[in-house]
């Protein structure tokens, strides 16, 4: 970070003693001119097209405020002088620490606005960002004629330059590909060309033909101003993009903005203790189900780990520095092992490797808490009482299963968080189209039991929201199924699910608009290791990359047989390791930390859509105000430090080269302070 930080001050130095950053320069004998405010805010010209998109989306998802353009709104504001900057009791203030444009000259060379905009970022060492543009001498490139070349990207391997890592994108190891997720589709185009005078390359590319590498990204420094160039076409969920997201928002705010970012990686794993039912190849659905002939579960046998499988799962977890999140149901272990002779390895297994693991209550006996279930039906409906009201599950019943299996966990001395609960289906909460509501009982016997973070579906309902009481913490379901232990297992399934009536499939991605049919079914032996794992893992790698906390979940089948969820965790893993720098590591919360961050960031948001946060830097002076109870994500460079009452401390805690933290100000202050290095 150090390099980075250095360079920002060099250049800053170099302006001002051309003459370039005229705010605070007085002729001799002149009183100083004050330093100038500057707002720590962006601003967004959008053309509509993706690549801006992206960069919004990271401004938004770190927790950075903006204010958006649009190019095509004929009520837009005109971008001039007093757009741009303003004075503050008596301060010159600049009302945005950074420019993202679409291209280098969106309203045109030489108008009035693009005048405006540059004179602006002269005078205030204002860093312009352009999304995506073509090679060629305005941006400090050569013509792609010159050596360069112009073409699709996909699968085409790119590296970090020394100044990159040296600089902006000091997080990542070096090298990464762009994605080739299809080869029937262009999935992304670029312009790869050799720098000229004041260009400063921190991506680049081998030239198609041996003639050198070409630049992706860049910085071209001129005219008094920065630009970071970007030569090739992306959108907010292509990895190349989310790769690269940190690097570009950190160039753009020279390391001091609003916002907290990290990547996360969580899994459950549901059903410890429980077998689980086994996917019927045959019939093609899984007994024990409703839509299933010999609906008692007969036809398979169930699917359960054994001692030698959580042996494997400690171990794994050793190897490979990662917990897993244990999502037990006591009772129904306690069922198993009744009926199998009164002992059983596997819960001996698992209590003795208790510390290794994180626990979460999955309620005892894994029942569904929301309304009674009419099963006459497929699909199923609510139970109606006489008088048509809707029949629930009772408080005290969700209560008994929710104490009960904690109490069992505390007695065996699981480290288990009475504030944190995942129940069975995620059932009690609204279930759509059965059940559109809470089972208005769920609330009571969270608070009854002190739960406050209880787990939902995240493809059903993506986002926080309270439940009484306690709030939601949205996971996001892994496509390896419950219901199967082999490979093979999971490839039928997965076809008769993914592939057209025509290929033996349900036909069900033919009907349902947000799925694709696969072009031919999976090969039964190869079909999980060659297409499913590698999809799977790229989705969750995708999230983590995100900023997003949310957790993963899969069950306990997975680790059973032919132990099927590793390879999926093994690759993001070893993806992500090989992506980004030690001081980047991915981040493994519990569900209450989790529910912790969505909820701060919720707040956040909130004030700052309400319009309610002040932030600016002075100098080497950062001061935010935020509504009371809220706390403020900010992220600085190492060396910064938090003005205390008597004194400072050093500020946040090291990730991707800087520092970072939510925070509030400190007693009988009114904002937070930080000191820059």
């Amino acid at each position: 970070m150090a390099p980075r930080v250095r360079r920002w001050r060099e250049t800053a130095a170099v302006l001002a003693a051309a003459g370039l950053i005229t705010l605070g320069v007085s002729a001799p004998g002149a009183s100083a001119a004050p330093q100038p405010r500057i707002d720590l805010r962006v601003l967004v010209v959008d053309d509509g097209d993706g690549p801006v998109g992206a960069i919004a989306a990271q401004l938004r998802s770190t927790g950075i405020p903006y204010t958006t353009v649009r190019l095509d709104d004929p009520n837009r504001p005109t971008v001039n002088a007093a757009f741009l900057s303003d004075t503050v009791g008596g301060t010159p203030r600049a009302r945005f620490q950074g420019v993202v444009l679409p291209d280098e000259a969106p309203f045109g060379a030489g108008s009035a606005e693009q005048t405006a905009l540059e004179n602006y970022e002269r005078t205030y060492g204002i860093p312009q960002v352009d999304a995506y543009t073509w090679a060629h001498p305005g941006v400090g490139l050569d013509y792609t004629s010159e050596g360069g070349w112009a073409g699709t990207l996909d699968g085409s391997p790119a590296a970090v330059t020394d100044a990159g890592r040296a600089g902006p994108f000091g997080y990542l190891d070096g090298a990464f590909a762009f994605e080739d997720n299809s080869p029937s589709v262009q999935e992304s185009y670029g312009y790869a060309a050799r720098p000229r005078a004041g260009f400063t390359s921190y991506v680049d590319v081998a030239v198609p033909g041996g003639t050198g590498r070409g630049s992706l990204v860049g910085e071209y420094a001129h005219d008094g101003r920065r630009e970071l160039v970007v030569t090739f076409a992306y959108n907010q969920h292509q990895q190349q993009f989310r790769v690269l997201a940190r690097g570009i928002v950190e160039w753009l705010t020279q390391g001091v903005h609003l916002g907290f970012d990290r990547n996360y990686f969580a899994v459950h794993v549901d059903d410890v203790f429980a077998p689980d039912s086994r996917w019927d190849t045959e019939r093609d659905c899984t007994p024990g189900d409703f839509d299933c002939a010999d609906g008692d579960g007969a036809g398979t046998t169930p699917i359960r780990m054994t001692a030698a499988d959580a042996q494997y799962a400690a171990g794994w977890q050793r190897q490979h520095g990662f917990t897993l999140d244990m999502v037990y149901n006591a009772g129904s272990g306690e069922e198993w092992k009744a009926e199998h002779g009164g002992t059983d390895a596997l819960t001996t297994r698992l209590l003795a490797d208790r510390a290794q693991y994180r626990w979460i209550n999955h309620t005892y006996t894994h029942p569904y808490l929301g309304c009674v279930q009419d099963t006459s039906t497929v699909p199923w409906a609510c139970a109606r009482n006489a008088d048509g009201t809707i029949r629930w599950t009772s408080r005290a019943e969700i209560s008994e299963q929710i104490r009960d299996n904690h109490n069992w966990g505390v007695a065996r001395g699981l480290p288990v968080d009475r504030t944190e609960l995942v129940t069975g289906e995620h059932s009690g909460l609204r279930t759509l189209p059965q059940q559109p509501e809470d089972n208005p009982n769920l609330a009571r016997a969270l608070a009854d039991n002190g739960v406050a973070w209880v787990a939902s579906d995240n493809s059903r309902e993506p986002q926080q929201r309270p439940v009484g009481s306690a709030s939601t913490v949205p996971r996001h379901p892994m496509n390896v199924y419950y219901n199967v232990g082999t490979a093979e297992e999971m490839a039928d399934e997965y076809n008769h699910i993914y592939t057209s009536r025509a290929d033996g499939g349900s036909g069900v991605c033919e009907t349902n608009p947000a799925s694709t049919c696969l072009d031919e079914p999976l090969d039964p032996a190869t079909g999980y290791a060659s297409h499913i794992v590698p999809q799977e893992a790229r989705t969750a790698l995708g999230h983590a990359l995100n900023n997003d906390p949310r957790p993963h979940y899969a069950h306990q089948s997975n680790l059973a047989e032919d132990r099927l969820l590793y390879p999926v965790m093994e690759k993001v893993l070893a993806d992500y390791r090989a992506l980004f720098a030690d001081n980047t590591p991915v981040e493994n919360l519990s569900q209450k930390a989790i529910g912790t961050e969505l909820q701060r960031r919720a707040a956040w948001q909130t004030a700052l859509d309400q319009g309610r946060v002040t932030a600016y830097r002075t100098g080497s002076t950062v001061t935010v105000t935020a509504p009371s109870g809220v706390q403020v994500p900010v992220s600085v460079p190492e060396g910064t430090r938090k003005q205390l009452l008597l004194g400072t401390a050093a500020f946040g805690t090291a990730y991707a080269g800087e520092r970072s933290a939510w925070t509030k100000p400190e007693l009988l202050q009114s904002a937070v302070t930080l000191r820059l290095p």
